[in-house]
């Protein structure tokens, strides 16, 4: 049997599994952290982003392996934030959407694989609202 996986999915508030997905890693104010047994959701909990107002590229993969995640669940990240958490052993899947809660499901059949760096030219730098976070 394997051992539980931490998945990290960064996330618009605090709402657990409702969370909405923050479309971009690098600008999200938190992450849900969701350990997953099998097709089991064990727990998850929320944690806030410590440089959601002060994105420096490069910086925020080293938090995500502090946290202990295996794996990653993002909208869409830049080319070097996918190249780095590769490097620390951490499986990235991009291209997800709605709540973490769908998120997990869409992961657990197989359907959110594989990660594709955004295409936004230069450093990927788009601006979302940080909401919700307390």
């Amino acid at each position: 049997m394997d051992k539980p996986r931490l998945i990290a999915v960064p996330v618009e508030e605090n709402l657990g599994l409702d969370s909405r997905v923050c479309p971009h890693f690098g600008h999200t104010p938190a992450f849900a952290l969701v350990e997953l047994d099998g097709d089991q959701v064990l727990s998850c909990r929320v944690v806030k982003n410590p440089m959601a107002n002060n994105h420096q590229p490069g910086m925020l993969p080293g938090f995500v392996r502090s946290l202990g995640a295996d794996v990653l669940l993002a909208g869409g990240m830049g080319p070097r934030a996918i190249e780095l958490l590769e490097s620390y052993g951490i499986e990235v899947a991009t291209g997800a959407d709605g709540s973490v809660r769908d998120c997990i499901e869409a992961y657990q059949a197989q359907g959110l694989r594989g990660a594709a760096p955004c295409d936004h030219g230069g450093d990927c730098g788009g601006h979302h609202h940080n909401g919700g976070i307390s």
